[in-house]
């Protein structure tokens, strides 16, 4: 039960006790026999005329009461009705304050923290609340603010000793002189793993700025030549390829960002197929407002209880996933589409496999 509805029916019952209070005063008062009955005379043509006209007394009081009574009922009955349109109306008018933050309140979200209500007014429960929400919004957004830095410093300083390192590896690589195969195997390890970390802060970077959301470099951008260009680069024939890419399709964004997303996605299908039967299936088109990209490959059975979360940062499934990638490529992917106000969606394929989708919002005008 709403607290409007409550506040209408608090008015209306207020209204009803006070008229049924008012109702049983005037029904006892009417009750009362408004003549009494003389003492007994001596002449008793006269007692009989004064009891006929008593009798009619009588009948016409009790018409004037009966009157009295339906009238006061019916008084009751529409001013209850009124009451409760005006409890509405009065209900409404002091909720209304509420709804103006609820709504407000619902518009802000972690894309744009910067918001605030700056309610307006005499310094009542309603401001105090907006202040004290504006207040708890201003923390968050110092929180968000404070996480992406430290993301974006922590990568940025990593990267100089990973490079000390590839380059102390590579320097005792040359030195002259045989090298032993286990030194030489040894050195290909730290390599690749130093590789693998400085993917793994590229991803960082990436996540962390397009979770920011501030890029103000945007444009046109074709996804069916992102599609198309990157299927062209993938030189696996294990994998049987199926294109849908015949509508020019673009969005609105930032080309690196988008270049990165439709990547991951056809990169995570071709990473996680399933064997040399595999394939995979890439299709972009126009759906409405909507630019999708959907990408369909074979591989695993999957828990679809548990797909959802491989949107999640390091999150992977199943065995197979568990040593390949970063585990940043699909949370990389939901951030960049949130950040230009698209969605990911991930469904399991009964047969095995994951079926990806991309909505971004469709651009005007599409580049050549």
């Amino acid at each position: 039960m709403g607290v409007r509805l409550r506040y209408t029916l608090l008015y209306g019952a207020m209204v009803l006790v006070s008229g049924l209070g008012l109702l049983a005063i005037v029904g006892a008062l009417s009750t009362q026999s408004t003549m009494q009955a003389p003492a007994g005379g001596a002449h008793a043509p006269a007692e009989v005329q004064i009891a006929r006209l008593q009798e009619q007394l009588a009948e016409s009081d009790e018409a004037h009461a009966r009157q009295l009574l339906l009238g006061l009922i019916t008084g009751l009955g529409v001013t209850v009705l009124l009451s409760l349109l005006l409890g509405r109306f009065l209900a409404g008018r002091v909720l209304r304050p509420l709804r103006v933050l609820t709504q407000a309140t619902r518009r802000i979200t972690a894309d744009n923290l910067h918001q605030r209500l700056a309610v307006r007014g005499p310094a009542d429960e309603v401001k105090a609340l907006a202040d004290t929400i504006d207040d708890l919004l201003a923390r968050l957004e110092e929180s968000f603010a404070a996480q992406r830095r430290f993301v974006a410093d922590a990568s940025h300083e990593l990267r100089t000793p990973l490079a000390t390192m590839r380059a102390s590896v590579d320097v005792a690589m040359a030195k002259p002189g045989p090298v032993p195969q286990e030194t030489a195997v040894l050195a290909d390890r730290v390599r690749g793993s130093l590789d693998e970390v400085d993917r793994l802060l590229e991803g960082f970077l990436l996540l962390a700025r397009a979770q920011h959301g501030a890029f103000d470099d945007r444009e046109a951008v074709s996804l069916t030549a992102l599609a198309s260009e990157l299927l062209r680069s993938r030189t696996d024939d294990d994998v049987d390829v199926f294109e849908d890419l015949h509508a020019e399709v673009a969005t609105r964004g930032n080309p690196v960002l988008l270049a990165r997303l439709v990547g991951n996605v056809i990169d995570n299908a071709f990473r996680h197929n399933a064997g040399p039967r595999g394939w995979v299936r890439v299709s972009v088109a126009a759906r409405g407002s909507e630019a999708v990209l959907e990408v369909e490959s074979t591989g695993e059975v999957l828990d679809s209880a548990q797909v959802a979360a491989l949107g999640r940062p390091f999150h992977r499934l199943g065995r197979e996933r568990t040593g390949s990638g970063t585990g940043l490529g699909l949370s990389i992917v939901d951030a960049v589409a949130a950040a230009h106000g698209g969605r990911l969606s991930l469904a399991a394929r009964p047969d095995g496999g994951l079926l990806v989708t991309v909505a971004l919002p469709l651009a005007v005008a599409v580049p050549a």
